[in-house]
């Protein structure tokens, strides 16, 4: 395909750059349907006169309706958009990053989506429909699935949409969230999901984070360890991966621990760890759910993780290696590969 491509790019480049403007908009239209053109154009960065007659070209093709609520895919447009993809990916270079990464990050399976989710908030929702595809994909029935929380989970739990192996699987918590805002907690997070994908879930009730004597008392309840036995053999476990001071600041640490991360310079944080540039954990909160040594019983650890701002986070987890599947945005992509080639 790439021979392909750069044929075209030679003896028909304006071809190329039609395909992807229109691309473009199918992508973003079927993102924010119903769209108007206004909001549209605003948001892909075209005049507004340019994005009308590629609307109307699309509209004569049957791939877009216009109606008076706003334009929005028809089947056709659906399948269009879905048989581009790969190509498009060669085109714009998305290809080179996955593999890239993939490589260079020794993992099983990367998807990029275009974008930067620190600038535009509907790439955090691309990048949760990217993970919906690949439970699909690959879960088998009869699984447990543990989700932690954050605002990437939520978007992963609002692109959730039924398949037919969740019926027979168990939507967990991958630990406790209690203090953290409802939405971002797992147990919310666990059950909009497990509803969604039509499956059933159990949850886990207890503080995050814990002093060492509440933790030792509560593991020792018997419904509690009931579900962290469930947890911890989790066959599939998706996860964010977070900057440390921010996380740290949102768990409402202490000023003595805050120190301790600042001074470790720690950069990333996942599951409670705190990671410095090189990957080392150089702190950890005491959190009731997945440790890190549970992670080596699971097939699939899906890290969704994305923004520039992201990209030494992201890198110093992947470190040691815990995840072999990352879901991730155009903005952190670029910047990985930046980083990790200096």
């Amino acid at each position: 395909m790439r021979a392909f491509i750069d044929l075209q790019k030679k003896l028909f480049p304006d071809v190329l750059d039609v395909m992807q403007r229109r691309y473009q908009l199918l992508y973003h239209i079927s993102i924010m349907q119903p769209v108007g053109r206004r909001a549209l154009a605003e948001n892909i960065e075209l005049a507004e006169r340019t994005v009308r007659s590629e609307v109307d070209f699309l509209n004569k093709q049957g791939a877009v309706d216009v109606t008076s609520r706003g334009m929005h895919l028809t089947y056709e447009g659906q399948n269009i958009l879905e048989q581009l993809a790969e190509f498009i990916k060669e085109v714009t270079g998305i290809k080179v990053l996955e593999q890239q990464l993939k490589d260079t990050l020794n993992l099983d399976y990367v998807v990029v989506v275009p974008g930067d989710s620190d600038e535009l908030h509907w790439v955090k929702q691309e990048m949760g429909r990217a993970c919906v595809q690949y439970l699909k994909q690959h879960i088998l029935p009869d699984q447990a699935i543990a989700i932690t929380g954050g605002t990437t989970m939520a978007a992963v739990a609002e692109m959730m949409s039924p398949f037919s192996n969740a019926e027979q699987c168990l939507f967990v918590p991958a630990r406790g969230g209690l203090g953290e805002r409802v939405e971002n907690q797992a147990n919310t997070i666990c059950a909009e999901m497990a509803k969604k994908a039509r499956g059933d879930y159990r949850l886990l009730y207890v503080p995050d984070p814990l002093s060492e004597e509440s933790y030792q008392t509560i593991i020792e309840e018997p419904s509690i360890k009931e579900v962290l036995d469930i947890i911890r053999s989790a066959e599939t476990v998706i996860h964010g991966v977070g900057d440390a001071m921010t996380m740290a600041e949102r768990r409402k640490t202490s000023q003595e621990q805050l120190d301790v991360i600042k001074n470790q310079n720690a950069v990333g944080e996942a599951f409670g760890y705190y990671f410095n540039r090189e990957g080392e954990v150089v702190h950890k909160v005491r959190t009731v759910g997945l440790q890190l040594e549970d992670l080596k019983h699971a097939n699939h650890v899906i890290a969704v993780a994305g923004g520039k701002s992201k990209a030494e986070a992201i890198t110093s987890y992947f470190q040691p290696g815990q995840s072999n599947v990352l879901i991730t945005d155009e903005g952190a992509a670029q910047e990985l590969i930046k980083g990790i080639s200096l």
